[in-house]
């Protein structure tokens, strides 16, 4: 059990959101990156689909009120127990009285702070997950305030088995995005400048979609395009050039040209950017993406290895 001392820059609970709502106008949402979600809730020994904290930028902070099992994963936000590093990827006991901290970004956007039994939070829709901009999910529809106490669904863990369980493989983050052919235009709009230099995550930017900056695609248009189904990954170009990477809260329609989509397989990657930081793009083919999407899912059924001091030392503290 923690206790929010300090929120950060946005601090939110989040799950793998709600896929079967888009009919009735309800965005997907969940975590932006949901591989980094994924394994922080296999290595406290959650469901995969438990919930977890979505820390942005760092800054967040909490003292721990009960005896936990937790893991950080994601971007390296400087996380510190009682002042000292915290090893990621790696679920560790942590006791009431210590306090835990996310100090600054040094490396990424997003950490996932995970549980051992998940976050005791209703279900809306199917999902835990918070999505601001129509105020429910998570706690009350919006971020963690200072005083807000986090509580697992479930309290009953073992420390001997579930701390000290490591991460076996790294997690790809490089600022490269491979993307398919997603025309809503008849013919075929000249795209070099999209793949020709790298583009810089503007200050716009959010949940929903990553605004970019660089140079400005221009593309024939037909008149007024009618709205079509979109998704997280679909790259739209609206009126001033700019496109725009949509992501986890992306909403389920959309009127402007879509031009382009990243493949899910490199989606974790873009979750990962921050206004200024750069990306590029590189087309790839419908087969690279089925194996870069089958190769991502074997990675997350990867058997996770055990540091036995950590586990020794979780057995005689709990």
């Amino acid at each position: 059990m923690l206790r929010v001392i300090a929120p950060g820059v946005l601090c939110t609970i989040q799950d793998l959101g709600r896929p079967d709502y888009q009919r009735f106008g309800v965005p997907i949402g969940g975590a932006m990156d949901r591989v980094a979600c994924v394994i922080a809730n296999r290595l406290v020994g959650n469901p995969i689909t438990a919930a977890c904290l979505e820390i942005t930028a760092g800054g967040a902070a909490f003292e721990v009120l009960a005896p936990c099992v937790i893991a950080v994963t994601g971007g390296d936000l400087g996380a510190t127990l009682n002042n000292r590093p915290l090893p990621a990827w790696t679920s560790a006991l942590v006791r009431p009285g210590q306090h835990l901290a996310f100090e600054e970004r040094r490396q990424g956007a997003r950490a996932y702070l995970a549980l051992a039994g998940g976050v005791d939070v209703p279900l809306v829709l199917g999902s835990h997950s918070t999505y601001l901009p129509g105020r429910f999910g998570g706690l009350d529809g919006r971020p963690l305030q200072m005083g807000d106490v986090i509580r697992p669904a479930s309290s009953a863990f073992d420390p001997a088995r579930l701390a000290g369980r490591v991460w076996p493989a790294p997690v790809d983050y490089a600022p490269l995005i491979r993307i398919l052919p997603f025309h809503s235009l008849p013919g075929q709009p000249d795209l070099d400048d999209l793949t020709a230099l790298p583009w810089r995550v503007g200050a716009t930017s959010n949940r929903i979609g990553l605004r970019l900056e660089g140079a400005r695609l221009h593309i024939e248009r037909a008149g007024d395009l009618p709205s079509f189904g979109v998704f997280p990954g679909v790259i739209q170009l609206p009126p001033d050039g700019c496109p725009i990477l949509l992501m986890a809260d992306a909403q389920p329609t959309g009127g402007y040209p879509a031009i382009a989509v990243a493949i899910q397989a490199d989606l974790h990657r873009a979750a990962q950017l921050m206004p200024g930081d750069e990306v590029r793009f590189a087309w790839t083919t419908r087969a690279a993406a089925i194996a870069a999407w089958r190769a991502l899912n074997a990675l997350l059924d990867s058997p996770i290895d055990m540091d036995d001091g950590i586990a020794l030392a979780a057995a005689a503290q709990g």
